[in-house]
């Protein structure tokens, strides 16, 4: 073995220490960050999910997400394949129940208001009880489109490729209707900005 191959070596074998050292000292959550982190858990999800019900699609990295509708808060069904059509969407899947969630949503009204007409649309789509969420967009007030689902085997948020519903889940999907990132848990400041770059 020469020189060149025993500091590779080297500087690996630190590399993986410190990644190591670090999940022990300050748990997952900075891995999480990363999109590499993001795929590893996604991939683990996959492997240890139970097949979607029948007629079920499940959307992935690169395909177009399903045509499916869920109701608005005033009940009328919204298509969300295609009801934002031809603009990037941030779709965030979250519960009045659920802490981190409850964290991360002035983030994404911040990220919201700075979009304009042409940049990122953002939609919520709380996995709830309407008049909860109601209750709850009283208290703390987003001004983008909400929509509700019953949580189960067949809701957005397993359509959208979040099978073992871990909230709060986000994803990217392009001006196409392509999905283009996936994300669980919450948005930090400043992160959804760099994220959400088609």
């Amino acid at each position: 073995m020469n020189s060149g191959t025993k500091i590779v070596l080297v500087a690996l074998a630190a590399g993986a220490l410190g990644v190591v050292a670090s999940l022990v000292m300050n748990g997952p959550g900075p891995l999480l960050g990363t999109e590499v982190g993001q795929r590893v858990v996604q991939e683990a999800y996959k492997a240890t999910t139970p097949a979607p019900p029948a007629g079920v699609t499940v959307a992935s990295r690169g395909d177009r997400i399903p045509a499916f509708t869920v109701p608005g808060l005033d009940g009328q069904p919204v298509d969300v394949s295609t009801a934002w059509a031809g603009r990037p969407l941030l779709i965030n899947i979250w519960a009045s129940w659920c802490g981190p969630c409850i964290e991360e949503m002035p983030e994404l009204q911040r990220f919201h208001a700075e979009q304009g007409a042409n940049g990122v649309q953002v939609v919520g789509i709380a996995l709830d009880d309407a008049d909860a969420v109601r209750d709850f967009l009283r208290r703390i007030p987003v001004d983008y489109p909400i929509l509700v689902d019953a949580a189960g085997p067949a809701d957005a948020g397993v359509r959208l490729g979040n099978p073992k519903g871990v909230l709060p889940y986000s994803i990217l999907v392009s001006k196409d209707g392509v999905l283009l990132k996936q994300r669980i848990g919450p948005f930090q400041h400043g992160e959804i900005d760099s994220w959400a770059r088609p």
